[in-house]
């Protein structure tokens, strides 16, 4: 028996058949291609009405054995080109008389990965033109612990590339126009683990106006936008405690993304895997792959209750397919060296030595830059922070040279190991007092938290900085309820009780502030 899989969330009108007895899934996909600037919705629709009849014909024709299900993508994506794919579907299915599957577009990337990969459960990098963000499967759903703040990473450079006069899609000539180029410095902007564009993509448009040899824009573009990527997913997998990457969505046909990550797995004793293009561009092959286990799982759609979905978030998605429980974060060894994110940490009986390693998958310039400044950073506001009331390790030693840091060892373990809800009341009323000092942490997750018998103690305080912008401060509120979500089994009434917490202590215009920011997702 077989699947058939339509896709059609922005500009692939995409047809596919998975046979799930041989494993094999024949794709047929027309792309519209504008003829400048980039996707039009009345044109990417309009290509959508065109083109999905054919695709569909071609796929059914290829079919060895009767479809048994019609599985699309309801979401999220462009709502002109859904409502087809959905109208489509629908007819389809009533047609054959077989049941209808809703897939949402981007678990189906992930969910591609993990398939192909073989992995029990990794953490997802998705990089495509709409999107970026990156996934954790806990309690039924999948978790989104960090996301772009304000436009797609493919998106984002084909902003660029307009600017140059490039047509559309952008992402292959960056790659082919950077194979030529020298580095230049240019922003990078990790907030915990979500990340900006607009801010390097207006930097790049400034540099290339100034002069800049095209070439050596697009170089450094790859070099830190990826390694932006690159970073968050690390910082996903040590927040998880997983050893697991898999990679999706188009942008990660770029083999430059795909090296750096590869040698950041690589690095940390983790497993990496990066399915083939056909199946991280828009494809209908990974929606009849999931339809498939949807399926198998009775996750079916009643005809009048498959409307699409254009802000379906991931997070959104109730698992059925998966009834693996997920295992608990794995404990720290409290004695010897423990690797981080972007550090390894020597664990002494009452101090803490604190390293920044080479990261090989940076640029060498830009890692040194990034090193100095967030060690030199880490030593000021942890003291400064301290100076504001909140527990957190005596600074003993700074070597910038080295970007190794000497600090007083504090707490019994991790905020991650022990999450109640007198925990994260001090969570936020710590957050309040650093925030009201005019600094924000930049970094605070359930790792970067420690406790001890009477105390909850702040750490690790690199990627923070000193401001009294209110958006600030409600980012780091969203790094750290995002965290929650990746680690607490009980995420929803810890939030509540952290953000209570931050209520009563600090400025309640953070928390209004803070669901503007929650608002801005890829998928409100």
């Amino acid at each position: 028996m077989a699947i058939l899989g339509i896709e059609g969330t922005a500009w692939a009108a995409s047809a596919a058949v998975f046979t799930r007895e041989t494993n094999a899934v024949s794709i047929e996909t027309d792309a519209y291609q504008p003829d400048s600037g980039g996707i039009h919705p009345r044109e990417a629709a309009e290509h959508m009405g065109d083109a999905i009849p054919r695709v569909v014909e071609t796929a059914l024709d290829r079919a060895d054995e009767p479809i048994e299900a019609v599985a699309f993508s309801r979401g999220p994506g462009l709502g002109p080109c859904l409502r087809i794919v959905g109208t489509a579907a629908r007819a389809l299915a009533q047609t054959l008389d077989v049941p209808l599957v809703g897939v949402n577009h981007m678990v189906a990337h992930l969910e591609i990965g993990r398939q192909r990969s073989g992995f029990e459960s990794p953490v997802c990098l998705n990089a495509s033109g709409a999107n970026a963000h990156v996934l954790g499967y806990r309690n039924g759903r999948y978790r989104v612990l960090g996301e772009t703040m304000d436009t797609g990473v493919g998106n984002a450079i084909d902003k660029f590339t307009r600017h140059v006069g490039w047509t559309h899609p952008g992402g292959p000539k960056v790659e082919a126009a950077a194979s030529d180029g020298e580095y230049v410095e240019l922003p990078y902007v990790v907030k915990g683990m979500d990340f900006s564009f607009s801010g390097i993509m207006s930097a790049a448009k400034d540099a290339y106006d100034d002069g800049a040899p095209v070439e050596d824009v697009c170089f450094s573009l790859q070099e830190n936008v990826f390694a932006m990527l690159t970073e968050v997913a690390e910082r996903a997998l040590s927040l998880t405690g997983r050893d697991e990457l898999v990679l999706g969505g188009g942008v990660g046909q770029n083999a430059r993304l795909r090296e750096m990550l590869e040698e950041m797995c690589e690095q940390r004793g983790a497993d990496f895997f990066a399915p083939e293009p056909r199946f991280l561009r828009d494809n209908a092959g990974m929606i009849a792959v999931l339809g498939a286990e949807m399926l198998a799982a009775g996750d079916t759609l009643a005809v009048e209750e498959s409307g699409v979905n254009p802000n379906f978030r991931p997070d959104e998605v109730d698992v059925t397919w998966r009834d693996d429980a997920e295992s608990a974060v794995p404990r720290i060894d409290e004695e010897g060296e423990v690797r981080g994110a972007e550090a390894t940490v020597e664990i002494g009986e009452d101090r803490v030595v604190k390293r920044r390693l080479p990261k090989s998958y940076r640029h060498p310039e830009l890692d040194e830059r990034l090193r100095r400044e967030r060690t030199v950073l880490e030593a000021r506001l942890t003291s400064d922070a301290r100076r504001a009331g909140v527990p957190t390790p005596i600074v003993y030693d700074v070597d910038r040279r080295e970007a190794v840091l000497e600090f007083e060892r504090v707490g019994d373990a991790d905020l991650r190991e022990t999450l109640t809800p007198s925990r994260v009341r001090d969570v936020g009323r710590h957050l309040a007092a650093i925030h009201g000092a005019g600094l924000v942490h930049g970094d605070p997750t359930t790792r970067n938290v420690r406790v001890g018998a009477e105390r909850t103690f702040f750490i690790d305080f690199g990627l923070g900085y000193y401001t009294d912008d209110v958006e600030d401060y409600a980012m780091d509120l969203h790094v750290f309820g995002q965290s929650l979500a990746g680690t607490a089994d009980d995420a929803a009434a810890l939030q509540t009780a952290f953000e209570d917490a931050y209520r009563d202590a600090g400025d309640g215009s953070v928390l209004d502030r803070l669901r503007e920011v929650e608002g801005r997702g890829r998928y409100q």
